[in-house]
């Protein structure tokens, strides 16, 4: 008996042999082979680069050394790594031909080969390798006593080159650090593009030297210093990311024009005097920063020589910050109405020969095109800058789906028939709150047009949309990850990873993971429930965070009036998220029990029917003294409500009539209640 327990603790602490789809691997990548034996982690673990990489590989080392011992805690002998073919017998081999160059088109394949003696990294670039260095942290194991790396050959490489996170800091200014952060998690997930929203008309958040009246006037002292921009490009470059800014005009105009109202669009007609002497003229509009949602009628004027004089001028500083090609003007939601009601204008469009306000826009933003020339940058904007008479350089930013009038992905199809590069992210806006599933099978490839091979050439790949509406620094890395994580996926792996169980099992050790790199999607949601909880327990609190989710689309900030910029987003619906937890684990059991009625089946659905009425009870007591528990205690009681029926039913003992019952249930599916939906009315009303 003594032997046997060696020779099975031999077996554990030698590592069990994984299988392929046992990996947590996210991107997946284009070929995974699993071979017999593996790499076991030691004190002794050192990492050699050769070849011709550019020096930031070095930093990326580095950190994968650092991040790989704070989850071993081995205290690696290797500490920093500043030069080529520092360690030649290092067990970890790394190999880059050349420098990468930070941009699209650029060579990010990798081949990564773990035996038992040696790990290797081949790369044509430095970006490659970085790749290749994240998909060796996802591929650690461990058993009781030891880590280690299955015996493994990995070839991969990303489907689309355009794979991008935008987050807004214009609604809601964004510090530092969570920029940062964000940056982090893109490389983990190997994704390449930031895209940041710099400007709306909630803010301007650009330090501007020779044009002050832009922050001090426009920013509510909230912005990034020139140096912090560039601290921040630098910090991106080193990790594998190409930075987009945006700065949307001619619409959102509201804090552009409260610095420089002279250049806006609206007419304030002047009348005054007697019958004899009647005064008449027009005065320059005042505007304000927009504290409120939505969209708004101030404009840029593209009559007007001197908005061109300063957009050149705001191009010339701005430009020089963000060495990447591609700059984003925006160029959405501009509904024209103060063109309209500008005769100046009307006149300006009759001269022209501009039937509509469309193609006076695209005027206006052909006018963009040689100042962001001059600076080696390529025009981006959305989807309405795409006419007749656009640039065929532009890049077409295809946003908008059914709720907007049109069909989903359209304007993805005919940017791209039409001869322009677009990128699509219809479907992947992660601010809306849908669940991960819906932005998972969302492909940027349409599979419902016919498109030829240099039209698919044109579709570069997709990004998610951050919108900060309705997130602060505090709660906006629990409105992007983990689900652009999946997004990542999608961008990255072959278009035939489509299964939703084998994503949602890896997504739950990746979400982890991110946490490493100092993102807070998953602890600052106690950080919100304590604040709620008026620092008592908040076991009843999460429980129920675990069953609501945030209302989604825009229903929870109806007429974007109900929340300000400056409004508490530290309550119940801010520590929700998508996908909540026991919803899906409800719905699991469910289906199990309506397909075979066994008392252990049985047994699954009435935990969770007790655990609620539980969670009411404990949410009660908590509201004694925590008045932010309050909004929620409607909700509560529907699901508790709900529950004690079901037990009834379930165990055959209802005396209430089919019509009452169904009541309790559809009351579940309120939306009135402290700004969330219960997730699992779809699941209680199958079990009547």
């Amino acid at each position: 008996m003594k032997y046997l327990f060696v020779l099975l603790l031999a077996g554990l602490t030698a590592g069990a042999q994984i299988k392929k789809e046992e990996l947590n691997l996210m991107p997946w990548p284009q070929t995974v082979a699993v071979n017999e034996g593996i790499f076991t982690l030691k004190r002794d673990f050192k990492v050699n680069i050769v070849g011709n990489p550019n020096p930031r590989i070095f930093g990326g080392v580095t950190r994968f050394l650092r991040r790989l011992d704070g989850r071993t805690g081995m205290f690696f002998e290797q500490g920093f790594i500043s030069r080529l073919n520092e360690v030649p017998t290092a067990q970890l081999q790394i190999n880059c031909t050349k420098s990468g160059k930070i941009g699209l088109y650029e060579d990010e394949s990798y081949h990564l080969d773990i035996k038992q003696n040696q790990i290797t990294i081949n790369a044509v670039s430095d970006l490659g390798a970085l790749h290749g260095l994240e998909t060796l942290l996802q591929m650690l194991q461990n058993t009781s006593t030891s880590f280690y790396f299955p015996a493994a050959q990995i070839s991969d490489f990303p489907r689309f080159t355009w794979r991008g996170l935008m987050i807004d800091a214009a609604r809601h200014f964004q510090p530092i650090d969570v920029i940062k952060r964000n940056i982090d998690g893109l490389a983990a997930m190997k994704m390449n593009v930031f895209h940041w929203h710099l400007v709306d008309d909630q803010g301007w958040r650009i330090e501007m030297k020779k044009h002050p009246k832009l922050i001090e006037l426009a920013s509510d002292g909230l912005y990034y210093t020139q140096e912090e921009i560039k601290n921040i490009v630098k910090y991106a470059d080193e990790r594998g990311i190409l930075i987009v800014p945006e700065i949307d005009v001619p619409g959102h105009g509201s804090a552009i024009l409260t610095a420089y109202p002279e250049i806006g669009s609206k007419v304030i007609t002047l009348k005054g005097g007697t019958a004899e002497n009647n005064i008449q003229g027009s005065a320059i509009a005042t505007y304000g920063i927009e504290r409120n949602a939505g969209i708004f009628s101030p404009t840029l004027d593209p009559s007007n020589p001197k908005t061109y004089q300063l957009l050149s001028e705001i191009f010339d500083e701005v430009c020089p910050l963000f060495p990447g090609a591609y700059f984003h003007i925006g160029g959405d939601e501009n509904e024209g109405k103060d063109w309209d009601a500008n005769p100046k204008i009307q006149e300006f469009k009759k001269k022209n020969k501009l039937a509509t306000n469309h193609e006076l826009q695209t005027y206006f933003t052909m006018q963009l095109v040689p100042m962001l020339k001059k600076h080696g940058k390529q025009l981006m904007g959305w989807e309405e800058i795409m006419t007749k008479n656009m640039s065929k350089d532009a890049i077409i930013h295809s946003w908008r789906g059914p709720n907007e009038g049109m069909v989903a992905g359209q304007s993805l199809v005919d940017a791209v028939k039409k001869g322009y590069k677009t990128v699509l992210s219809n479907g992947y806006y992660i601010d809306l709150m849908y669940p991960v599933g819906s932005h998972y099978l969302n492909d940027p490839m349409p599979k419902d047009a016919t498109l030829t091979a240099d039209e698919k050439a044109r579709i570069l790949g997709g990004e998610a949309t951050m919108w900060s509406e309705l997130a602060t620094a505090s709660t906006i890395d629990s409105r992007i990850w983990p689900r652009t994580a999946a997004i990542a996926e999608r961008l990255w792996s072959a278009e035939e990873v489509t299964d939703l169980a084998s994503m949602r099992k890896r997504l739950d050790v990746i979400s982890f993971r991110l946490e490493e790199l100092g993102l807070t999607h998953i602890r600052n949601k106690a950080v919100i429930l304590r604040n709620i909880a008026n620092n008592q327990n908040i076991k009843s609190l999460n429980e129920f965070t675990n069953v609501c989710e945030p209302l989604k689309g825009y229903t929870r900030n109806k007429g974007g009036t109900e929340y300000q910029m400056y409004s508490p987003f530290t309550l119940f619906a801010d520590a929700c998220t998508s996908d909540a937890k026991d919803a899906l684990g409800f719905d699991a059991v469910v289906n199990q029990y309506l397909a075979g009625k066994t008392p252990e089946n049985k047994a699954k659905v009435t935990a969770y029917l007790n655990k609620w009425i539980a969670v009411n009870k404990g949410l009660i007591e908590l509201s004694a003294n925590a008045p932010l528990v309050q909004p929620i205690l409607p909700l509560s009681k529907k699901l508790n409500d709900a529950s004690q029926a079901l037990l009834l039913v379930l165990d055959n003992k209802s005396t209430l009539k089919k019509d009452d019952l169904k009541r309790i249930i559809e009351d579940c599916n309120t939306k009135e209640d402290a700004d969330v939906e219960l997730a699992v009315y779809e699941s209680l009303k199958k079990l009547i």
